[in-house]
């Protein structure tokens, strides 16, 4: 049988997006899914059909479901389009009841039809369909806005398909790329907690100052909140910091946890993060895309793969608290010498190799919280874009004049989920900065998450 991944390559993935030239939206729509298929490349045609858990999905709805958001698309905008010979709704649809109701998401994996060859036809199909549309169309605003977010959809399911392929294959998952870690291993600085100055603090997306930067409808408007003064820890947690914590009897003392953290840690006997274990010498291991590693040996990186509830337990053990979002965004974006607001950390440049560990980094791991000497925001925190998400004690609601700008999309979910904030190493470079609010259930950990701590000043 011929290897399927002599299908799902770069250079057929070219051949389906050609004939356009150097169009700007082209050429984003085609770097957008090159990286989607180099996801795809390491595996072999059993792992697309795989579901481990019922929170994840087989890397064959994935690329399917990126591929039928265009597809939408082009029935919308596109009047010479023929659809695609058959309609793959019934599966691909995720939750958008518009286009009738979602096939269960946790039995994606009980299915064989559509197959993968079915799935990459049409997947080089809607390509072919959305290069002879952009050939065509006249590019109007509302035209623009929808495949920017189609963009911005397929990188959120970039990033869901490293949590998925990581609980799906963990070191059997062979990266076609790997690169080293730049920067300083951590010596010579320390651990230590920054004090805020309080006051009024714009929060959210300034659509005035970064206009021509896409961002989420729930990430507006700014408004003004009010900030005590606090201290927030300078890196994010280690996992040489969690050790201390699981040794010191954390996950068996009722008093840390809240009642909800306390009943899902002993109904489901949680005794550390996701993905690690303990040998019979008592030592700590971690199984992920790195293989088998054991915890001392890479301690100072954060730890990952936490619930709210157990970041919050930690924050408790060590006398701290979990940072709100508008503190979190504070120490984040905020340059008091300019008197302004920063899209990332850094200032308003895009990220690269030198400042945060993003998808486009192709580390495959946290790297140790001191790595990014150039990434550090101006009250020197380092980490607080890339790694790994970080927890906030917010809850996931609307900001106040809040308007819905995507029907059916996130603001579906303002009810009992908690925000995290800044991205990790599996996130795509254009789709994160600042003020970006992820969120997820507080039970939550196949994410790629961790947290830093704060208290009041």
């Amino acid at each position: 049988m011929e290897n399927q991944n002599s299908v799902l390559n770069i250079n057929d993935i070219e051949n389906s997006l050609s004939g356009v030239g150097n169009d700007k939206i082209f050429s984003q729509f085609r770097k957008v899914r090159r990286m989607t298929i180099e996801l795809c490349e390491p595996l072999e045609i059993e792992d697309y059909v795989v579901q481990t858990e019922s929170f994840m999905s087989p890397p064959r709805w994935h690329l399917g479901h990126v591929t039928w958001f265009y597809d939408q698309l082009l029935k919308k905008y596109f009047k010479d389009y023929k659809a695609y010979k058959q309609d793959f709704s019934y599966y691909l649809n995720s939750y958008y009841q518009a286009f009738g109701k979602p096939f269960n998401k946790s039995r994606r994996g009980t299915i064989s039809r559509p197959t993968v060859k079915d799935t990459i036809a049409y997947w080089n199909y809607i390509n072919r369909e959305t290069a002879r549309f952009f050939e065509k169309a006249e590019m109007k605003l509302n035209v623009l806005k929808d495949f920017m977010l189609a963009f911005n959809h397929e990188w959120q399911h970039q990033e869901l398909m490293v949590y998925d392929l990581q609980h799906l294959l963990q070191d059997q998952y062979k990266p076609k790329e790997v690169k080293k870690v730049p920067g300083t291993n951590g010596k010579g600085h320390k651990k230590e907690m920054i004090k805020i100055p309080g006051g009024i603090f714009e929060l959210g997306f300034d659509i005035l100052a970064w206009k021509d930067q896409f961002a989420y409808d729930i990430e507006m408007p700014q408004h003004k909140v009010y900030l005590n003064d606090y201290m927030i820890d300078n890196t994010q947690v280690t996992n040489g910091d969690y050790l201390e914590f699981i040794k010191d009897g954390g996950y068996s003392n009722f008093k840390y946890w809240l009642d909800e953290g306390w009943q899902w840690v002993n109904s489901n006997k949680i005794t550390a993060p996701m993905y690690w274990e303990c040998d019979d010498n008592g030592s700590w291991y971690k199984c992920d895309f790195k293989g088998k590693r054991f915890i001392e040996n890479f301690a100072n990186e954060p730890v990952s793969n936490v619930s709210f509830f157990e970041a919050d337990a930690f924050a408790r053990w060590a006398g701290k608290r979990l940072p709100t979002e508008a503190e979190w965004e504070k120490a984040a974006g905020w340059d008091e010498d300019k008197g302004k607001k920063r899209l990332y950390p850094w200032g308003d440049n895009e990220p690269d190799e030198f400042k945060c560990n993003l998808l486009e980094s192709r580390i495959w791991s946290p790297a140790d919280v001191f790595t990014y000497e150039e990434g550090k925001s101006y009250y020197g925190c380092y980490g607080m874009i890339g790694d790994t998400w970080e927890w906030t004690g917010s809850e996931f609601t609307a900001y106040p004049g809040f308007r819905s700008g995507f029907a059916e999309y996130n603001d579906k979910w303002f009810t009992n989920q908690k925000v995290l904030r800044g991205g990790s190493f599996g996130t795509p470079k254009d789709s994160t900065r600042n003020t970006y609010r992820n969120f997820f259930k507080t039970h939550e950990r196949w994410l790629i998450s961790g947290f830093r701590c704060a208290k009041d000043a």
